[in-house]
């Protein structure tokens, strides 16, 4: 039995792998892709159905998810942003799951007030990564991409809470609005003290103990199990205590990682990362037909399809008019902001009211609802709560995930804020670190200068960098133009000469002259130099 999982479980990832690369080729969204191949393989005959353990969902994956999202999120522009994204991460994620609740118990034959809460819980937060992917590569405004990775990280917290506390009432049949909002206070803060107090306990091992990347690297993949596992432990919010403590981790990362741990802390979260979310989002398109499957008795395919698209129409629709309200209210009220932040236009806001693709939260909250009630009755219309939300996840990853692309070409959003375009702060930062380096030689190296040659160079080297960036602003070119003209450049002729290098040193290899690892170490050295390259 065992292997007959292994082998199931091994054979998903080799179809994902496939599948991504599938996706790359004709230019579509891998989550898009996944969840649609997901689809396909399902109905193929012999191939047994998938169902997950709900708990698995929880804590295998969410935990290192939320923690990568914390890790790459930029602090600086989330505070810069925090009114829009706590608005869009607290203030949509209760609006949606109240307008949702109450709208489903009108529609839907028995449903209760409390389920309609737990279906807007499950449907409410939108998936960072399916937008993430979709937006790679698109012009849209930076300000966009710091709200939706902000509210990533907050809207996971609200939606899991409002589910939470639906779960609760349909299971006791009580609901206190006051008892509600101070457990939500009270999970929140100390789900963000138990992140904060997990992350400063890592950093102190991380900098006093953690001296290699064999051991730092499985230090950062553990730490978001501990924050989260600990948190629930208590009844608070593990998910805040993943994105605190990722937080802190992250902002203070320079003191624990060096390049040779960076670098392989970077591939294997990258990796991890791709996997784990690759392997949900094809879950998404196998589970649909295990669901489609549970139905059958209970409700018709043909009215359950039809209460799960109006409720899909309803959600996209919500997102959309609150995305505008809660840009435009502020500006009505306050002068300060409106002095301080320029308007967002009206296209910027569908924009990123377009963006609202459900994923990986939204499944494992469905999957987590009980089969049963303290009671051991079957919970009540859990299977049509679980297909409403696949045919969610399905219609706004398709349907939005495929169109978005459309709708930013066709609306040409201009860039909001003023600013310094991205070539000519990286020229700026070479050029100071380059005068400082100058400074440095002179100051410390003077005499290794005059005696040795090759080390005269290395300050040449960064005399005549500065001299061709002072000359580009003297004849007041462009610093576009300037990188496009020279480094471009320079940087062909330097990978045309690492090629050649590494064409060598693979003759070398086949001589069996010298050692293995001593070729070895020669190309990761090349590798380096290319990688390098090909950032600038």
């Amino acid at each position: 039995m065992i292997h007959h999982s292994l082998l199931l479980i091994i054979s998903l990832f080799f179809a994902m792998a496939l599948l991504f690369v599938l996706s790359q080729r004709i230019k579509i969204s891998y989550p898009i892709f996944l969840v649609i191949g997901g689809l396909g393989i399902s109905f193929i005959p012999q191939i047994p159905n998938i169902s997950v353990n709900p708990d698995i969902v929880f804590l295998i994956f969410l935990p290192p998810l939320l923690f990568d999202a914390a890790w790459h999120t930029s602090w600086n522009n989330f505070w810069k942003w925090k009114r829009s994204i706590f608005l869009l991460g607290f203030g949509l994620v209760f609006f949606t799951s109240m307008a949702i609740a109450h709208f489903s118990i009108n529609i839907i034959p028995g449903f209760t007030l409390a389920m309609g809460f737990l279906l807007g819980g499950i449907i409410s937060p939108p998936d960072a990564v399916a937008a993430a992917s979709v937006l790679k590569g698109a012009k849209i405004p930076k300000r966009g991409i710091a709200i939706l990775e902000g509210e990533s990280l907050v809207n996971d917290a609200a939606s899991l809470t409002v589910f939470s506390f639906a779960l609760a009432a349909i299971k006791t049949g009580e609901f206190v609005a006051q008892d509600a909002i101070v457990n939500f206070l009270v999970l929140s803060v100390m789900g963000v003290f138990v992140g904060l107090v997990i992350g400063h306990l890592l950093y102190f091992v991380l900098t006093s103990w953690a001296k290699s990347s064999s051991i730092t690297t499985p230090i950062t993949l553990i730490a978001p199990y501990l924050m989260y596992i600990i948190a629930e432990e208590f009844n608070w919010s593990g998910v805040l205590a993943v994105v605190s403590g990722g937080l802190f981790l992250s902002f203070r990362s320079k003191d624990f990682l060096n390049y040779h741990t960076r670098m392989q802390t970077k591939e294997v979260w990258e990796t991890i990362d791709f996997l784990l979310n690759g392997f949900v989002f094809i879950l998404i398109g196998l589970e649909l037909p295990v669901i489609m499957e549970g139905l059958k008795g209970e409700y018709q395919i043909d009215v359950a399809i039809k209460y799960a698209l109006i409720i899909a129409a309803i959600v996209i629709a919500l997102r959309i008019i609150l995305v505008y309200v809660i840009e435009f209210t502020p500006r009505w009220l306050s002068a300060t902001i409106r002095k301080k932040e320029k308007s967002p236009g009206l296209k910027f806001p569908f924009i990123i009211g377009w963006s609202g693709m459900r994923g990986v939260v939204s499944l494992a909250s469905a999957l987590a609802i009980p089969l049963t009630l303290d009671d051991g009755s079957a919970f009540p219309h859990r299977n049509l709560i679980l297909f409403i939300t696949f045919v969610i996840i399905l219609a706004t990853l398709v349907f939005q995930g495929l169109t978005l692309p459309f709708f930013i070409k066709l609306l040409k959003v201009e860039e909001i804020d003023e600013y310094v375009p991205d070539e000519v702060q990286v020229e700026d930062i070479r050029y100071r670190i380059a005068k400082q380096v100058i400074n440095y030689l002179n100051e410390h190296y003077q005499e290794e200068m005059k005696q040795y040659e090759s080390i005269a160079r290395i300050k040449e080297q960064f005399e005549r960098n500065i001299e061709a960036t002072d000359k580009a602003r003297g004849e007041e070119l462009s610093v576009k133009e300037f990188v496009g003209s020279s480094r471009k450049l320079y940087k062909n002729i330097m990978l045309d000469i690492i090629e050649e290098r590494r064409r060598l040193l693979h003759k070398l290899e086949d001589e069996r002259i010298y050692e293995d690892y001593i070729i070895r170490d020669v190309e990761d050295n090349l590798d380096l130099e290319e990688a390098r390259l090909k950032k600038q």
